[in-house]
């Protein structure tokens, strides 16, 4: 069994679920920190397809699979699935795109695009690299150091420039105001409102499909919506989200990539302060799942409801920054 540690955290591949369940053959849970560690070992991917792997659990993204998604658009229409990139500050804004226009002639014009802070956070519909950005004890996914990242001066393995040739594979988008007792009679999860394994499972049922090997899963919490109705919110308030458990479904189905309408991790999350953003450093670090924080599917999810169809093809292209953590990008859901 090939070994790797973080600090105190050990991060084995040959770890079956099985062995996870103990000897009841319960379900693994993942109600605190101990369990968090526990899980940071038992779902690691590290070594699984080399040890200059750089893609993560993008390699189950495959020519067939990607055969197979282009099989799903079957009406030809094309949705945006992020939102339009916020250039005023709000409460949830802090760092925005300020937009400057250049002299206006009579043969045209440009202007100027920069961002006044980083990009990740909760405003942004942006995509995180499966290393670098997210670390357990000084180290991302497949043993990558910070003392790697400081000496390159930026993410030398596992940067957004590794998805350069894009991502096209098949969505499933979930719409947990299904769910019963989740939404409010508006149509929206409350801030603090957790998704879990199981409500992944029963939403599968509810909208007849079932998410394989190379898949990306959307959840819909209709955040956007209730921004729109009420003004936005403190990140301090929270936001609706996958519980960090969730994590076991993305190992035993497969998933290569992750995206919700907020910042993916429920806040609160449950867990004591010295563990921050469970999902994503479970998800990121140990699995490499790269995840789309901050889409918009209040366009997408209208045309699943009217279709009764919560599948389709799927297609993201970060832009080619060498080094970088990530990149604000604009998915497409392919119909």
């Amino acid at each position: 069994m090939r070994i790797l540690v973080i600090g105190v955290v050990v991060l084995g591949v040959a770890v079956s679920i099985p062995y996870a369940r103990g000897q009841n053959n319960t379900r693994p849970t993942i109600a605190n920190e101990e369990d968090y560690h526990r899980a940071l070992k038992e779902l690691s991917n590290w070594g699984r397809w080399g040890d200059e792997d750089e893609l993560g659990a993008a390699n189950l993204i495959t020519p067939a699979k990607r055969k197979q998604a282009l099989a799903t658009a079957k009406e030809g229409i094309t949705i945006s699935l992020a939102h339009d990139v916020a250039q005023e500050k709000a409460e949830d804004a802090p760092n925005i795109l300020e937009r400057t226009l250049g002299n206006v002639t009579p043969a045209g014009t440009t202007d100027r695009y920069q961002y006044t802070g980083t990009y990740h956070g909760v405003i942004h519909s942006h995509l995180d690299s499966v290393d670098c950005h997210m670390m357990v004890d000084g180290k991302g996914y497949n043993g990558r150091t910070m003392e790697d990242i400081n000496a390159a001066a930026g993410c030398p393995k596992g940067n957004i420039n590794a998805l350069k040739d894009g991502v096209v594979t098949r969505a499933v988008l979930f719409d947990a105001t299904r769910l019963p007792g989740k939404a409010t009679p508006q149509g929206w999860l409350e801030p603090g409102t957790a998704i879990h394994r199981e409500d992944l499972e029963a939403m599968e049922k509810l909208e007849h499909v079932k998410v394989s090997p190379g898949d990306v899963i959307l959840l819909y919490t209709g955040r956007w919506k209730r921004r729109a109705a009420l003004g936005p919110w403190p990140n301090t308030a929270g936001f609706a989200g996958y519980h960090a458990d969730v994590a076991y479904f993305l190992k035993e189905r497969g998933v290569s990539f992750i995206g919700c309408d907020g910042p993916n991790d429920v806040s609160p999350t449950g867990f004591p302060p010295t563990v921050t953003n469970p999902l994503h450093r479970l998800a990121l670090v140990a699995m490499g799942v790269s995840i789309f924080d901050n889409l918009d599917f209040e366009r997408a999810i209208e045309h699943a409801r009217q279709l009764n169809r919560y599948e389709f093809l799927f297609s993201a292209a970060p832009l080619r920054i060498a080094l970088g953590t990530g990149s604000p990008l604009n998915p497409l859901a392919i119909f």
